[in-house]
C-alpha cells in the first residue's frame, strides 16, 4: 500500500496566484522590519503559511524575492556579483559604467518607476536596505579602510548614484539626461573611487 507522500507526483509545488502574492506581502514586511541579511526564506515561507519550497519555486534565491519585493525587474546580484572580480582600485569606474548603461535601457525603467514611486511615498526602508546591506556586503569589506569605514563609504557612493538617477531620469535635468552613459560614468568614477579607496574628512 502507498501513503498519500508517496503517490505525490513531482512538479510543480501546490500554490495558486493568491499564494504567491501572500508570500511576496509577507516578505515584503519582513525585509522592511528586518532588512535582507536578518531575513530568512525559512522566516518569509513560516510567516505566508507555506513550505520554504514553495518560496524557491515562486521567486528563486532570496535576492530574486528581495527585486520582485521593491518591483525591479532585474536581481540585484546580477550587477553585483561580478565587481568581485573587479580590482579594489578600479570599482568606482567599473561600477557607473555597468549602472548608467542599465538605467538607459528598456529593463531599466522598472528600476526607475520604482524610483519615482519611493519618492512619492513608497517603502523608502526596502531601497536602504539594499544600500546598507547587499552593496555593503559585496563591497564594504574589500574598502574597510581604515576598519569600520566600509559602510559609509559606499554610502557616499550611494548619494552619488542616487543624485544621478533622480537628476537624469525623475528630474530630466537637460542637458544631463542627455549626455551619454559613458560620458557620465567617465566623470563620476574618480570621485566615486576616491570615496572607496581615498582619504576621507574623519575616516584618516
Amino acid at each position: 500500500m502507498t501513503t498519500d507522500e508517496e503517490t505525490k507526483r513531482p512538479g510543480r509545488p501546490p500554490g495558486t496566484s493568491d499564494t504567491r502574492a501572500r508570500i511576496l506581502e509577507c516578505a515584503r514586511d519582513l525585509f522592511a522590519r528586518n532588512g535582507i541579511d536578518k531575513t530568512s526564506i525559512r522566516a518569509i515561507a513560516k510567516d505566508a503559511g507555506v513550505d520554504p519550497a514553495l518560496v524557491h519555486h515562486y521567486f528563486g534565491t532570496k535576492t530574486e524575492l528581495f527585486a520582485a519585493a521593491i518591483d525591479i525587474a532585474i536581481d540585484p546580484m546580477d550587477v553585483l556579483g561580478p565587481l568581485r572580480e573587479v580590482p579594489v582600485e578600479q570599482i568606482g569606474y567599473v561600477l557607473p559604467s555597468i549602472l548608467l548603461p542599465l538605467w538607459d535601457s528598456e529593463l531599466g525603467r522598472g528600476l526607475i518607476a520604482t524610483l519615482r514611486s519611493i519618492l512619492a511615498g513608497g517603502e523608502v526602508s526596502l531601497i536602504r536596505f539594499f544600500l546598507q546591506e547587499l552593496i555593503t556586503a559585496e563591497v564594504g569589506s574589500r574598502i574597510d579602510n581604515p576598519p569600520g569605514s566600509g559602510g559609509i563609504r559606499v554610502q557616499f557612493v550611494a548619494s552619488q548614484l542616487v543624485g544621478i538617477m533622480v537628476a537624469r531620469y525623475i528630474l530630466e535635468l537637460d542637458p544631463f539626461r542627455s549626455l551619454p552613459a559613458e560620458q557620465i560614468a567617465q566623470t563620476i568614477g574618480p570621485n566615486l573611487q576616491r570615496y572607496l579607496t581615498g582619504d576621507l574628512p574623519g575616516l584618516t
